[in-house]
């Protein structure tokens, strides 16, 4: 580690990874305890918690510009969605039902987030997205509105460098779907909860959300199956 970048640390100008933390500990030969301690310390440091109340104060479409810039930046994009649609699969009428508990105007947030849908035809990049059945079938609109939204999902699948993958209720996954959450390349993890969301930059997180994912992944239905299964789902709300 350079004397620059030890500078840098210790004046507050950088705030060190979890490798740079752990690589000076061990050279000092610090004790157990503190360099759990120390550790603990900066993988809060490279945590950010995003109250839901402070997005309202702001406006929401503020937060739509952050996600398009998240979204311009990452070349491979993973979403894993155990509840609801997120905004880039979702068509404008569900994207207004689901803000109906938002205060205010929402009309230019709406309008972001169509707006966001773009970044999807970008061939340069690689989207997979994990739903499910809960996700797909959740009554955020009306029942014929439901088969108009899942018929979406279906044209979206058919992009080339767009996986959509559907997790039915009787796959059989060891592990509960808790949060909603968003990996940007290997770089950063948006965690969606009631209140707000929490962005993780700490390699060992994003790299646990990452095998979480693949466990999720490997349950999942993909291509024709997916969008039978979509297909039936969609029949039964028209019927």
């Amino acid at each position: 580690m350079s004397q620059t970048k030890l500078s840098n640390i210790e004046t507050a100008r950088v705030t060190p990874s979890l490798v740079d933390v752990e690589l000076i500990l061990r050279a000092l030969d610090a004790p157990p305890e503190l360099v759990a301690e120390a550790i603990a310390l900066a993988r809060l440091a490279h945590t950010e918690w995003q109250g839901k109340r402070v997005s309202w104060r702001k406006g929401l479409e503020k937060r739509q510009a952050e996600l398009a810039g998240l979204e311009a930046e990452a070349s491979t994009l993973r979403f894993f969605l155990p509840s609801m649609l997120t905004g880039l699969l979702a068509t404008p009428e569900y994207i207004r039902a689901s803000l109906g508990h938002t205060p205010g105007d929402i009309s230019k947030t709406v309008a972001k987030k169509i707006a966001r849908q773009e970044v999807l035809y970008a061939e340069a990049k690689q989207f997979t997205f994990l739903l499910t059945e809960q996700a797909v079938r959740w009554l955020i609109v009306p029942r014929h509105a439901m088969a108009v939204q899942i018929d979406r999902i279906i044209s979206i699948s058919q992009l080339p460098h767009v996986r959509i993958g559907i997790i039915p209720l009787t796959s059989p996954v060891r592990r509960g779907p808790l949060n909603t959450f968003t990996v940007y390349d290997r770089r950063l993890a948006t965690v969606e909860t009631l209140t707000g969301r929490i962005v993780f930059q700490d390699p060992r997180d994003i790299a646990e959300h990452l095998d979480v994912f693949e466990l999720f992944q490997r349950q999942a239905l993909f291509d024709d199956e997916a969008r039978n299964t979509l297909g039936q789902w969609a029949a039964e709300y028209r019927s």
